[in-house]
């Protein structure tokens, strides 16, 4: 089966419009494209421009009836606002779920670690296995953030192990998950997003991780209250946004960590990295290792035990 593309990019104000028309001959509905702006470091993107909406209609016998009639339908609602002419381009039929995933191959991460999507068997079997569904939003290790903590955790294991972890902010859960496969026996991992803790949960199903890996939904403020297993750890990580790991602190980040332990950051864009480190300096915090890919960084912080 072959589909015909209709599409038009019109301001917000029309973009309603327009589906509401095409959605009349698109049976399986239509879809819209927007471009997205950053106000702030701690934006998760705000819509800005103008809207593509697009619709697929089947190729068959009634095929340019149906163009015919959107046309009229268009040409109508052009006589109450002005509307640009419709795009046409033909769409060849394939599965596109295969499709998908042949985009998606293992990621090499440090000396030992390898991230899989979790259809794949592992191509390398010295190296440690995650699997993860690359279909998330987030969390999935193919951004450098969280490459450089999988790859600072790694170091930390390699020179000493640790037996509890805590992941703050833990999304996917990769970096818990991670940690209890690089040799930790238990890990907490925290999130204030339920959607978050589920989506750890599953992950951890599929690389048959069980009960040794402990979620909640929450924080600094509720791990150091007592509201999980432990409040503190040899080792703690955080991905997450720069402005958000400074305010972090000041929420007592810092005392997550048991003397002579570990706090790796990550999430951090390079010209941020002095401000963070300045924080978790400003909590006795020793600076450590910095890693950096292209504009992001992550930054390994010790927690020396007073004298």
């Amino acid at each position: 089966m072959n589909w015909l593309e209709v599409s038009l990019t019109v301001d917000g104000e029309l973009a309603e419009s327009v589906a509401d028309v095409l959605a009349r001959f698109a049976p399986n509905g239509v879809m819209t494209e927007q471009g997205v702006r950053f106000v702030n470091d701690e934006d998760e993107g705000t819509a800005t421009g103008p809207i593509t909406v697009r619709a697929y209609l089947e190729v068959n016998d009634q095929l340019e009836d149906t163009r015919q009639k959107i046309e009229e339908s268009l040409y109508y609602l052009g006589m109450i606002t002005p509307v640009p002419s419709p795009t046409y381009k033909q769409i060849a039929d394939q599965n596109w779920m295969e499709a998908w995933k042949q985009h998606y191959k293992p990621i090499l991460i440090g000396e030992g670690l390898l991230i899989l999507p979790a259809w794949l068997e592992s191509p390398d079997p010295k190296r440690i296995p995650i699997k993860i569904d690359p279909g998330m939003a987030f969390g999935t290790g193919t951004h450098p953030t969280t490459q450089l903590c999988l790859e600072l955790m790694e170091i930390s294991a390699n020179h000493s192990p640790y037996s509890t972890v805590i992941d703050v902010g833990c999304g996917s859960g990769i970096l818990s998950i991670a940690a209890l496969k690089l040799g930790a026996k238990t890990v907490l991992g925290v999130d204030i997003d339920i959607e978050s803790v589920k989506n750890s949960r599953e992950n951890a199903d599929v690389n048959e991780v069980g009960e040794e890996l402990l979620l909640g939904q929450g924080s600094v403020t509720e791990v150091l209250s007592g509201q999980f297993a432990f409040k503190s750890a040899p080792l703690v990580v955080a991905n997450i946004l720069a402005p958000v790991l400074i305010r972090l602190f000041d929420a007592g980040l810092a005392d997550l960590i048991e003397p002579n332990g570990e706090i790796i950051l990550s999430g951090i864009l390079a010209h941020q990295a002095e401000s963070v480190i300045e924080a978790g300096q400003a909590k006795g915090l020793k600076r450590g290792e910095v890693r950096q890919i292209k504009d992001w960084v992550a930054i390994s912080m010790k927690k020396i035990a007073a004298q």
